[in-house]
């Protein structure tokens, strides 16, 4: 200790301590200068900082040592204490429990009796009136239900042993629909729907699915059984209850079937007030869903039992026997049943919560029933038609042939359903309802398709069976044009067969084009014309020409009789038969007019300014250009083309122009023409002619203007000057054709003359150029023509009157 002697002092003060090691001084500080003989137990130190350092950590370290076995030796020799502390705690902490025994448990389980007792006597409460409402309902159940009949008086006196005294609001009637159009409910359907209200509402009074009282804020968890006081009270165990639940079980039963009694005879009736009375019932019973249901597919069942029994040949048979009503009508009655319904579904609402008794329906129904009953009439109707046809050959072969009879029976059932439904199959508008129907016939229409098919492929091989030696002509074209309209028109009842027939047709003429090209001769000799008889190429042609002309002209008269939808199908090869007549004709018609041109411009070899001897009697006929002329078409028309309306156009526009140009020309030539224009009138009317053995000829008025400038030439011959420039003298001339003829008369040169062409050149040039351009030519050719007669001076006085002649009929073409 003598170590820590001067830290022990109570005059230790470390500052002062440190200070005077730092300064080498000893601690504590002397008072007096004179030393001890003997060291004191103070005596002041005094040595170096390093050492006094590492004598204060060892003396720390062993201070620290001392404290710890102080520390030790204390806990070891004060063990007994702390027992007697918990000894005190424990009493005190029992005292407070017994004081918090007093103050919270017996109360707290005084409050839960309490409770316990309360919620005994809710569920009396909640029982007692339950059974309150369950007497009042009863008893108006059994006024209704003796209002009803049928041996439910006598249920009164039973009734009326178990008395109930309840009091409560009285209970009205029942409730009466409000539905437009459907008012005309009678009192038995009314009492009928409240029955079955009062019904519906005992039972649910009986059978209560909320069984227990709201929980407790100490009730058991969700998943545990409530406890006995927290259930509800089941009105089956309460005895003024359970004596009436017998009549209430008739009562529904009975309920029940009138409901469904009145349901099957309002569909039947069609009787919408009845009906709507008992779905009403049905409602208030709810069992509308399941009802609606149920009849639905009852009355799909029984259309798929009368379509099986109408594709089952030995009830065919039966039936035919019998006499029974036709499938259709049987069909009819079970599509206005469901269209009654649905309608009556839309417009009956519940008078209290205003719910759509379709909507209520739709709960259970995948759709609504006008479009379930579609459905499975389709789904059986095509089940039946496939099996039918695959077990049966004749019935496949009846049905298949009087396809189009089968539709209309179709028809017939559209046409009377829509009285009841907004059903719609015409051309232009075809509902998905039908359409659904149709499509289950597919495979007797698959097979019909094929034997029209059949049909129209055995018309076209007929024709060209002769192949290249025997080509096909009038007759075939005819043909197949007939055969083409009557498929058509067996089938132009129904809006979509006519359609598919239509594709047939389109297939069949497509195949017939084909192997007319196969047959057309497009070598050199289908367009000579040497004679005296036709080519075997020009015949083989003509009569291919003749069998597309009457073909297509045949088949373009369908378009007035079909729809433009129909007639658009088979427009294609119809068109193309056209476009196959003209390519081959054209070119041999080039040729025959070129040929025929070529004839009539031997006209101006003949000297038409030759006077004829008096002596001769007269004219000698018609020239020998036009004897060949008529030669000509009358070859044309026996062994090339038939009637042809082009070539006569021709002939007699190539006629007027090349006479109109004939120059010089006196009257004995004038009437040598006049002679002409006759014979070929004759020659081209014969041509015309259909008949052969007709007396008469072919009518040249359907030519048209060029038919009537040729009669108006023969007067046009003998007209004074004067009256070349009269409109109304020269009608039906081309001004053309008149400012020619001035120009003939006159020492004017003619256009052709001017330019150094040939006659033929000249018409063949006008036929190629507007008429403009050919009364430019030929004023043109009067102002070249006053040039030069002013220029080599020469008297213009001869021609003079016909120059004015001729620039007053170009003013009065160009006026108009």
């Amino acid at each position: 200790m003598t170590d820590y002697s001067i830290f022990a002092s109570p005059d230790f003060d470390a500052n002062e301590y440190a200070n005077a090691i730092l300064a080498g001084e000893p601690y504590p500080p002397q008072a007096g200068a004179v030393k001890a003989a003997k060291p004191s137990v103070l005596e002041p130190a005094k040595e170096d900082i390093s050492v006094a350092i590492a004598k204060l950590n060892y003396g720390i370290d062993d201070v620290e040592k001392q404290i710890k076995n102080v520390c030790k030796l204390q806990v070891l020799a004060t063990s007994k204490g702390p027992c007697a502390v918990f000894a005190l705690v424990w009493t005190s902490l029992t005292f407070l429990w017994e004081s918090y025994d007093q103050k919270i448990r017996d109360p707290y389980q005084a409050l839960q009796t309490n409770v316990t007792r309360l919620q005994r006597l809710q569920q009396v409460s909640d029982a007692l009136r339950r059974t309150s409402r369950f007497v009042m309902l009863a008893k108006r159940l059994q006024s209704q239900m003796v209002d009803l009949g049928d041996g439910f008086d006598s249920a009164k006196e039973t009734m009326s042993k178990p008395e109930v005294k309840v009091s409560g609001p009285s209970v009205d009637s029942g409730r009466r629909s409000g539905t437009p159009g459907l008012e005309f409910e009678g009192e038995k359907e009314r009492t009928l729907a409240q029955a079955a209200l009062s019904v519906t509402e005992l039972y649910d009074l009986l059978d209560d699915p909320q069984n227990a009282l709201p929980p407790a804020p100490s009730a058991a968890p969700p998943n545990e059984e409530p406890a006995p006081h927290n259930r509800r009270i089941s009105l089956r165990e309460v005895r003024a209850v359970a004596v009436h639940i017998p009549f209430i079980d008739t009562a529904r039963a009975k309920v029940t079937g009138e409901m469904e009694t009145m349901v099957l005879t309002g569909l039947a009736d069609i009787n919408q007030s009845l009906l709507a009375s008992s779905l009403q019932a049905a409602y208030n019973l709810r069992v509308l869903p399941e009802l609606v249901q149920n009849l639905v597919a009852d009355l799909s069942d029984a259309v798929e039992t009368r379509i099986r029994s109408a594709f089952d040949i030995s009830r065919i048979s039966k039936d035919l026997i019998s006499k029974d009503s036709a499938p259709s009508s049987q069909l009819l009655s079970y599509k206005s049943r469901v269209y009654t319904l649905e309608k009556v579904l839309k417009l009956k609402k519940n008078p209290v919560s205003q719910v759509v008794f379709l909507d209520e329906a739709m709960k259970l129904l995948e759709n609504k029933p006008s479009s379930m009953f579609w459905s499975a009439l389709g789904q059986s109707l095509e089940k039946q038609s496939r099996d039918g046809a695959k077990n049966s050959t004749f019935l496949q072969q009846t049905l298949s042939t009087g396809y189009p009879r089968l539709l209309r029976l179709f028809h017939d059932f559209f046409s009377k359903i829509a009285v009841y439904t907004d059903t719609v199959y015409t051309s232009t508008q075809q509902s998905p309802e039908t359409t659904l129907v149709l499509h289950a016939l597919s495979t007797f229409e698959m097979l019909y398709l094929s034997r029209v098919s059949n049909r129209l492929n055995e018309s076209v091989g007929q024709a060209f069976q002769g192949g290249a030696r025997s080509p096909p002509g009038t007759t075939e074209g005819i043909n197949i044009s007939r055969t083409v309209a009557n498929e058509l028109d067996s089938a132009k009842f129904d809006p979509l067969l006519v359609r598919s027939v239509a594709y047939s047709v389109k297939t069949s003429l497509e195949m017939m084009m084909s192997r007319v090209d196969g047959l057309v001769v497009r070598d050199r000799s289908a367009l000579t014309l040497l004679g005296p008889m036709a080519t075997p190429s020009q015949m083989s042609n003509a009569s291919l020409a003749t069998c597309l002309y009457h073909c297509s002209s045949r088949l373009q008269k369908l378009a007035e009789e079909y729809s433009e939808s129909v007639y658009e199908i088979i427009r294609p090869p119809v068109k193309d038969m056209s476009d196959s007549f003209e390519r081959i004709i054209d070119p041999l018609l080039g040729v025959i007019k070129r040929e025929l041109s070529a004839i009539i411009a031997k006209l101006h070899r003949i000297d038409f300014a030759k006077e004829v001897d008096p002596m001769s009697g007269g004219m000698g006929g018609s020239s020998p250009y036009v004897k060949e002329l008529a030669e000509k078409l009358t070859f044309i028309k026996a062994e090339i083309l038939g009637r042809t309306t082009s070539i006569v156009t021709h002939v007699i526009k190539t006629f007027v122009l090349h006479v109109s140009i004939a120059k010089p020309l006196n009257e004995s030539g004038k009437l040598q023409l006049t002679s002409d224009m006759t014979e070929l009138e004759f020659a081209l009317s014969a041509f015309m002619l259909e008949n052969p053995q007709g007396k008469r000829g072919g009518n040249l008025e359907v030519i048209g203007d060029d038919y009537r400038a040729l009669r108006a030439m023969r007067p046009l011959l003998f007209l004074d000057n004067r009256s070349l420039a009269s409109p109304q003298l020269t009608a039906g001339l081309p001004p053309l054709i008149v400012l020619h003829h001035i120009l003939v008369r006159s020492p004017v040169s003619l256009p052709h003359q001017l330019h150094g062409w040939q006659e033929s050149e000249y018409v063949r040039w006008v036929e190629e150029h507007s008429e403009e351009e050919a009364l430019t030519l030929i004023d043109s050719g009067l102002s070249h023509w006053e040039k030069i007669t002013e220029s080599e001076g020469n008297d213009p006085s001869a021609a003079i009157e016909y120059v004015q002649l001729a620039r007053t009929v170009l003013a009065n073409s160009r006026s108009y």
